[in-house]
């Protein structure tokens, strides 16, 4: 297999690298936008620049090193930012994700594109495969766009990996995640507003990346719901992570969504049932205590 990954910068590109890097069988090409952040952690994977917003430099790239597999992480995924910018959200979730698969149908490489739980509405939690999306964000109506792309691709060997509030440690810096701001913040003795009335099946990366090489490695044709098991609110989550660390609860405020002022609606309820990927995959996630011990052993 040569796999290519898109976004190798970002959390789940990391994870993936991290995965495969040793893999038998398996020749990585990295890719990002920017530079390469992982020179040093990963110094013997090859990896090249690339604006998959750039259709001729796709498919050049693809051409050059013909990979047998790409797996699509590069992605907009701020979702306020997408709702304040929403030309550039297009351009990276949509149109990106149209050059990346009209050159892997011409150079008969199989694609593992990534999605999201914001593509539905928030009316009702636990989600197979066959729920009907209906995005509420802007954000969420590109990455439908981008799934619609994909499956509209004549002769393209596919998968569709939707994924849930994903957390986990990302190398040289970036966003934070939820496990590390709430127990960083009960460590400093800071109160937090947590919101209780949000439902989703958190995903620990390095499971998320797991179920993507699952995909490719099956050459798994279809879309398949990558998540934890767990069925959460954030109120939850932050709770649970105080009593992991024996840290002070009562410093997290229960509050509702309608508490914070954001560009970009949410749905309330998602979170997703992994029966397909467990039975075709073989996908087991780790339970989100387990998770937290991940990522307390990564951070420090």
């Amino acid at each position: 297999m040569r796999l290519l990954i898109t976004g190798s910068n970002g959390l789940l590109g990391q994870k993936l690298l991290g995965r495969l890097h040793q893999q038998p069988g398996v020749t990585l090409l990295a890719t990002a936008r920017g530079a390469n952040r992982l020179a040093d952690v990963f110094p013997t994977v090859p990896f090249t620049v690339l604006d998959v917003t750039d259709a001729a430099q796709v498919d050049r790239v693809i051409g050059e090193w013909q990979p047998t597999h790409v797996v699509h992480t590069a992605a907009m995924t701020n979702v306020d930012e997408c709702e304040l910018n929403q030309d550039a959200c297009w351009r990276q979730n949509v149109t990106a994700t149209e050059n990346l698969a009209r050159a892997c149908a011409a150079h008969g490489v199989h694609l593992t594109h990534l999605s999201t739980d914001f593509i539905f509405d928030g009316s009702r939690g636990l989600l197979a495969e066959d729920a009907v999306p209906n995005p509420i964000s802007h954000y969420g109506r590109s990455k439908l766009a981008a799934e619609q792309a994909v499956q509209r691709v004549p002769d393209l060997r596919w998968a569709i990996a939707r994924t849930v509030l994903v957390y986990g440690v990302v190398h040289g810096g970036g966003r934070t995640n939820i496990v590390l701001w709430v127990r960083d913040s009960l460590r400093a003795g800071k109160p937090i507003k947590v919101v209780s009335d949000q439902w989703r099946t958190p995903t620990l990366a390095e499971d998320l990346a797991e179920g993507c090489w699952l995909l490719a490695r099956h050459d798994a044709q279809g879309i398949y719901h990558l998540s934890g098991r767990e069925y959460l609110t954030p109120y939850d989550i932050a709770q649970r992570v105080a009593a992991y660390f024996s840290l002070d609860a009562s410093l997290i405020e229960r509050v509702d969504a309608s508490t914070f002022s954001q560009p970009a609606q949410r749905p309330l309820r998602t979170g997703f049932v992994i029966d397909k990927a467990a039975r075709e995959l073989g996908y087991q996630p780790h339970s989100f205590a387990e998770g937290i011990g991940i990522v307390s052993a990564q951070a420090g």
